[in-house]
């Protein structure tokens, strides 16, 4: 390739791929090695990567659990995570399934979608949306979202192994990726005033009832906070103003009486 030139599209979205992978598999090993260090059995991690395949949801559930909540509060905490998930299936509706007719073709289609839905992530609607082509943005989605399946699973298994022979994981600093990882997915939401005010309201009483409720229960009662950041729309009955240079209605309605006197007879009042 000449010196100067840009690599093709399908080389850079295979680099930015494999680097998302490196970096979430790193998450994913320490994922692994900290639920079994912390007493969970090692199919756990394993199952929730296979079945459930949502990062932030896994490592909320599984830090609830290693605190002492119960499994209630931990899928309740997971679900609250994943809610965020919901629009981006709207978002890449287009691309995760094609839209063919006919029996077999429709069981396959759904086959399709549901293969789709699991692989939806951050980094798959990320790297989807960023296309403006149908067919790239099916190619972005769907090799961002198989290639980060695969390489997150190997990870939690990879970990699951290493957290079976070294059982101190907080000596290598693996305890502290969970709050780590939960920052990082909260800090690019924190754009606005009124969502900052909310989550530190959350936060606030997140931290006044974790002495008081079990585990778990105050990250759900911080939800409490987006009461702060609600505010009723309110219904605009006055018109508004003519923008500089433009006439508005009054004067629109003064014209079309002056044209119509000047095309009516006066003698005969006829136009």
């Amino acid at each position: 390739m000449a010196r100067g030139s840009k690599p093709p599209r399908g080389s850079t979205l295979v680099r930015d791929v494999a680097l998302v992978c490196l970096a979430d598999g790193l998450v994913g090993l320490s994922f692994g090695a900290t639920a079994v260090a912390g007493g969970l059995p090692w199919w756990v991690p394993v199952a929730m990567s296979l079945l459930v395949f949502a990062g932030g949801a896994q490592i909320a559930a599984v830090g609830v659990v290693l605190a002492g909540g119960s499994p209630f509060a931990a899928v309740a905490a997971g679900a609250v995570l994943n809610t965020r998930l919901f629009p981006y299936g709207l978002a890449v509706a287009d691309v995760v399934g094609p839209g063919t007719a006919g029996v077999g073709r429709i069981v396959r289609r759904w086959l399709i979608r549901l293969l789709g839905t699991q692989v939806i992530t951050d980094e798959s609607v990320a790297f989807a949306l960023r296309q403006t082509d149908p067919a790239r943005r099916r190619a972005a989605f769907w090799t961002c979202g198989l290639s980060l399946f695969g390489a997150w699973n190997v990870a939690v298994l990879l970990g699951v192994l290493a957290g079976s022979v070294v059982r101190n994981t907080n000596a290598f600093g693996l305890d502290a990726t969970f709050p780590a990882v939960l920052i990082a997915l909260a800090l690019p939401a924190l754009a606005e005033v009124r969502t900052r005010v909310s989550a530190g309201t959350g936060a606030v009483i997140a931290v006044a009832l974790t002495p008081v409720l079990p585990a778990g229960l105050p990250v759900l009662a911080a939800l409490a906070g987006l009461a702060t950041g609600w505010r009723p729309r309110r219904r605009t009955t006055e018109r508004r103003a003519p923008a500089a240079g433009h006439p508005g209605p009054a004067a629109a309605d003064r014209r079309q009486e002056t044209r119509t006197a000047a095309s009516t007879d006066p003698l005969t009042g006829e136009r």
